[in-house]
């Protein structure tokens, strides 16, 4: 029964992340909405509409083990199972050059992007294995950042590679137990990190060029695919950009 899936989506307080989870709800799934900031992730559910009951805001540090396996129990608790989860919890920190980030920067940007993938892609893989039907669906938030870096990208750009290899290792970890693993890499969606673009990024040649986007809501839309595919078949990678925006041909 459609009203029977439920989903979590990290990050879901703005952006590719409120627009996963609105794009979920929409469709009749029951959504954990989880992030830092209360306030947003009600006002997420808010924008759902009639669908906002079937939402369930919990206010959590993606880094934290603590935290995340108190997000997983409330959603095994309020829907008594869970068949989506979408990793897509991540920050980026400012700094012109590698040797110009700190310590503390680069493991801020690793709790995040990567150990809190790792963290809830762990806990769903005890729920989805031990629930009835067996099985469910996991979706990374990777970039084009997991294949080509931007100037002054280190801490980020290093986690996303490591959320590929987390893809990889869970898909075929997730095999026996009817677990499917996708990743979804994004170039340039209109979202509150992505606003400076219109200003100038800098490029590969030191120049500041304008970039274009492209409406967050498409990529919601995907995931909301991908999620709905039946488990014996899977998206292994995709990757949603804007047309013109300088990946093809970098360099």
């Amino acid at each position: 029964m459609a009203d029977d899936r439920v989903a979590i989506v990290t990050g879901a307080g703005s952006g590719i992340g409120r627009s996963a989870a609105l794009a979920l709800l929409g469709d009749g799934y029951k959504v954990t909405l989880v992030g830092r900031r209360l306030d947003a992730l009600e006002e997420s559910a808010g924008l759902a509409g009639n669908n906002s009951a079937n939402a369930l805001p919990v206010s959590a540090d993606a880094g934290k083990p603590d935290a995340v396996t108190n997000v997983f129990k409330k959603t095994v608790d309020s829907f008594g199972r869970l068949d989506v989860l979408f990793n897509n919890a991540g920050i980026g920190v400012r700094a012109p050059s590698l040797e110009e980030v700190t310590p503390e920067q680069w493991q801020s940007v690793v709790d995040i992007n990567l150990t809190g993938t790792f963290l809830c892609t762990r806990e769903a893989m005890l729920i989805m294995k031990d629930q009835n039907p067996m099985g469910g669906r996991i979706i990374n938030n990777g970039s084009l950042s997991a294949y080509v870096p931007r100037p002054g990208s280190a801490p980020y750009t290093a986690t996303k590679h490591g959320v590929t290899g987390l893809t990889r290792s869970t898909a075929l970890d997730g095999r026996k137990y009817n677990i499917a693993c996708s990743q979804i890499d994004i170039g340039n969606a209109a979202t509150p990190m992505t606003e400076r673009m219109s200003g100038g990024v800098p490029q590969a040649n030191g120049d500041m060029i304008a970039e274009p986007t492209f409406d967050v809501n498409h990529v919601g839309q995907q995931v909301l695919f991908i999620a709905n595919l039946p488990l014996d078949t899977n998206i292994q990678f995709m990757t949603i950009m804007a047309t013109k925006m300088p990946y093809i041909g970098r360099g």
